[in-house]
């Protein structure tokens, strides 16, 4: 049995390559950029007004009490106003207006004095000094051409998508999302609702199915292989090899039962990166392994719901983001409310919730219910709290990484 840390060395390691595709800049949401994303035009296009008011010359309001001439009116999205710019004029211009050559400030509406009155308004009159590109929004001054907006590996989310859409940009090149098999194992496992007490029903596979949006990837289900499927598991090996399956994961059978042959079956092929046994709970029987010579790799995670729960967020979705390229999670710190005691070679996945104090700190609260069989906690969690080996006592005030169970850390961007 290894350490977490080295089993996740092996990971690292044994990252497979995916392919980039191009999609629609509005179909990008939670995919990684394959590269670097740089604006293709300024941002704004050109000068505006941020404000609806006048545009004058701010060199005109030296005397005070000055009549100024409107000669027009601009909205947003009006065509660029072409008149000639004489001493003493001023336009009216909505916020997004484009500024005409000439003007360079803008008096806000509710600074206007209007002549002869509002109704029938041919004059504003100003009766002081105006600063020059008061409420001007400058051409390029949130992005300018070929500024980054996204960096390679980083996860899109709705912010980057509303950018890319405001700057013009409609297609981009994204990583592909790797393509998981699925199946559950075991002659307890159902698929239906009514079942005797001696059966199980079939959770692992809808679970691990609601986080393909969040977590990146297709799932495709295999079913469930029973207790005698060891021939059609190695042969659904076989065909992993040529297929467009990058990753087969399977939820039980990889204990040391008499009927677990997952270990059995991927020890037959040919392998370059494998381990079997991790020093962590819930979980410990997780097995890995990679098809030598080939871009497939093969998940066997526990069947017990929590423990295939917490191998996939702490194994296989790790994997996944170092294989797309994606930047590592970082933890969400939090302060540990309840002490905690552990074994001290182990570590640990505890169901355990985030709240926040009243003067904003993140508390930690482990849960009453560790037992992998029990899911009443896991409902009642909100995050996984990480506790690693080489430590047996946790106190409270300690600082504890949390990571949440079904999104990945990086969207907190």
């Amino acid at each position: 049995m290894i350490s977490y840390i080295q089993a996740r060395a092996i990971l690292n390691k044994a990252k497979i390559k995916i392919s980039d595709e191009i999609i629609n800049t509005t179909d990008s949401l939670n995919r990684v950029s394959a590269l670097n994303i740089k604006s293709q035009s300024n941002h704004p296009a050109d000068n505006n007004a941020a404000f609806d008011g006048f545009a004058v010359r701010s060199k005109d309001t030296k005397n005070l009490s000055q009549k100024f001439k409107i000669i027009g009116s601009i909205a947003a999205g009006h065509k660029p106003f072409k008149k000639k710019i004489k001493k003493f004029d001023a336009v009216e211009i909505m916020t997004g207006g484009i500024i005409p050559k000439g003007f360079d400030t803008i008096i806000p509406i509710e600074q206007i004095v209007f002549l002869p009155n509002k109704k029938n308004a041919q004059y504003i009159l100003v009766s002081k000094k105006i600063r020059k590109n008061e409420h001007v929004r400058f051409l390029g001054s949130d992005y300018k051409k070929n500024d980054l907006i996204i960096k390679k590996g980083t996860i899109i989310h709705s912010t980057h998508i509303l950018a890319l859409k405001t700057l013009g940009i409609s297609k981009i090149k994204v990583k592909r999302k790797p393509n998981i098999l699925f199946f559950s194992t075991g002659n307890e496992i159902s698929n239906k609702d009514n079942i005797p007490n001696w059966q199980v029903r079939n959770s692992n596979s809808h679970y691990i199915k609601s986080l393909e949006s969040n977590f990146l990837f297709n799932f495709i289900s295999g079913g469930i292989l029973k207790d005698n499927h060891e021939h059609l598991f190695k042969k659904q090996i076989k065909k992993l090899v040529n297929s467009k399956i990058d990753m087969i994961i399977t939820s039980g059978a990889v204990s040391a039962g008499k009927f677990d042959f997952v270990p059995s079956v991927i020890n037959s092929f040919n392998l370059s990166n494998y381990f079997k046994g991790v020093a962590i709970r819930p979980g410990k029987p997780v097995l890995f392994a990679k098809i030598k010579g080939k871009q497939k790799v093969i998940f066997g995670l526990p069947g017990n719901p929590i423990s295939s729960a917490a191998c996939f967020r702490f194994f296989v979705y790790p994997f996944l983001m170092n294989s797309l390229g994606a930047s590592p999670e970082k933890p969400v710190k939090a302060i540990l409310k309840n002490s905690f005691q552990k074994k001290k070679e182990f570590t640990r996945f505890i169901k355990s919730k985030i709240i926040t104090t009243q003067n904003g700190k993140l508390e930690l609260k482990v849960l009453q219910g560790q037992e992998s069989f029990r899911i009443r906690s896991f409902v009642n969690s909100n995050i996984w709290a990480f506790f690693p080996s080489g430590k047996s006592k946790f106190k409270k005030g300690d600082l504890i990484d949390c990571f949440f169970p079904n999104l990945s850390n990086s969207n907190l961007i």
